[in-house]
């Protein structure tokens, strides 16, 4: 048996039977030996009390003197004499009622009870506080025993829970001495079914903790290679517009570090762009986006684009496709898309967008008529900086598609590249429609 519930069921059980068999035998013992105590008592105090039931003798009547005497008893003629007394008292009840009763006398509080027999009315009285003390010395004596076991079986129920929970003390403890550099799993050999489970979830998470850092060292080293090319291209440029022999050769040069500076630029802005986009990232709001109006914006804004390069932009689009997202992070989606048909395809190409409904999708296909991705080469350009060979080296980043991807896959969407019917490529995007 393997179960934290079970073990301690078990033991609180096994301990809570123990405990009452030990205090019911001695409360049991106790309270049999109290009650005979006070039968014997009574059949004493009546004895006593009913001895005389003839003349009364000097000597009877000291003995009806006697303190002993609790039960005071007295008889009535139905005309009201005084036909007997049990013994002389100072305060005692001058009438009676019928049955049980509870009578104060000059402050004394008595438990009576009545009874007529024939001409006569029969009175046995007892003062509350001499019942009240033997209830509550009988009582003492009952809770005694519990008294005493009540702090033994504290303690062995707080030494049985302790051992069955120190698996969990033992994980907390492995929590607390990991950090970022030891984020290997738990052991999870012999532990409870209770912790157990918890303990696989722990190590899930410590496995994609771990999977993010290594990403997060990796983007970071990719990053810094990547950047000190263009730098050092900057310094290169600038250094020629400074040694430039005449005006023609500076205007030239400084075109070269304008453009140099621009490619930067886009870089650095897409490395801003993939961290918004890594898990760990702080979450934006998903809301309805309506897809084509996006797409139809993301179209206008790179018109000037295509308009340089001679290329063509058309747009198929259902206008009634509506996805769960974040607008922002879509449109970069679709204008990283967009972009890169550009960009990687010759001049004078072709650039076709569709948007179309699959069954619970919405379905983003962008074609264009540029030289293609071969298929095996597919999979590995949604990694970062990785350019595809036919691609502008000057111009690209390596960084679009992984954006892209991202973005689909914090959306829940998924992305695949294909063949496209115009002779280049076809990258079609899968979005869950809303609602």
């Amino acid at each position: 048996m393997n179960s934290i519930r079970a073990r301690l069921l078990l033991s609180l059980a096994a301990a809570l039977a123990l405990a009452a068999a030990l205090v019911g035998g001695v409360t049991y013992r106790n309270v049999l030996r109290e009650a005979e105590t006070l039968f014997d008592y009574q059949l004493r105090q009546m004895a006593l009390s009913l001895r005389d039931q003839g003349e009364i003798s000097a000597g009877d009547a000291a003995a009806l003197n006697d303190e002993d005497l609790d039960f005071v008893v007295q008889i009535w003629h139905i005309d009201g004499r005084s036909v007997y007394a049990s013994r002389a008292h100072r305060a005692l009840p001058s009438r009676t009622v019928l049955g049980f009763a509870d009578i104060v006398v000059e402050g004394q509080r008595w438990r009576t009870f009545g009874v007529s027999a024939r001409d006569r009315v029969i009175q046995v009285a007892q003062p509350l506080r001499i019942r009240q003390g033997l209830a509550a010395d009988a009582a003492l004596h009952s809770v005694l025993p519990l008294l005493v076991a009540a702090p033994l079986l504290g303690a062995a129920l707080w030494w049985l829970i302790e051992r069955s929970l120190r698996p969990l003390s033992t994980v907390a403890s492995r929590l607390r001495e990991a950090d970022v550099a030891t984020l290997g799993p738990l052991p999870d050999a012999g532990l409870p079914d209770e912790v157990a489970p918890l303990v696989r979830s722990l190590n899930a998470m410590l496995e994609r903790l771990g999977l993010a850092f290594d990403s997060q060292r990796a983007f970071v080293a990719d990053a810094a290679h990547e950047l000190r090319s263009p730098l050092t291209a900057l310094k290169l440029q600038a250094q020629l517009v400074r040694r430039a022999p005449d005006e023609a050769s500076r205007a030239a040069a400084l075109d070269t570090l304008v453009a140099g500076v621009d490619r930067a630029t886009r870089l650095v802005e897409q490395l801003l762009t993939l961290a918004r986009q890594e898990p760990g990232a702080a979450p934006q709001p998903m809301q309805p986006v309506a897809l084509a109006p996006l797409v139809r914006q993301v179209l206008a804004d790179a018109a000037p684009l295509a308009q340089a390069r001679g290329s063509t932009l058309a747009l198929t689009a259902d206008d009634s496709l509506t996805v769960q997202g974040d607008a922002a992070a879509l449109a970069v989606l679709v204008r990283n898309l967009v972009d890169n048909a550009l960009r990687y395809a010759p001049d004078g190409a072709q650039v076709q967008v569709s948007l179309a409904r699959a069954p619970g999708q919405a379905v983003l296909c962008v074609d264009d008529s540029g030289p293609g991705i071969a298929p095996a080469d597919r999979e590995r350009m949604f990694e970062r900086f990785v350019r595809g060979n036919t691609a502008d080296q000057s111009s690209g980043s390596g960084l679009g598609l992984a954006i892209v991807r991202s973005i689909a896959l914090r959306h829940h969407g998924s992305l695949q590249l294909e063949g496209s019917p115009l002779g280049g490529l076809r990258v079609r995007l899968m979005l869950p429609l809303a609602g």
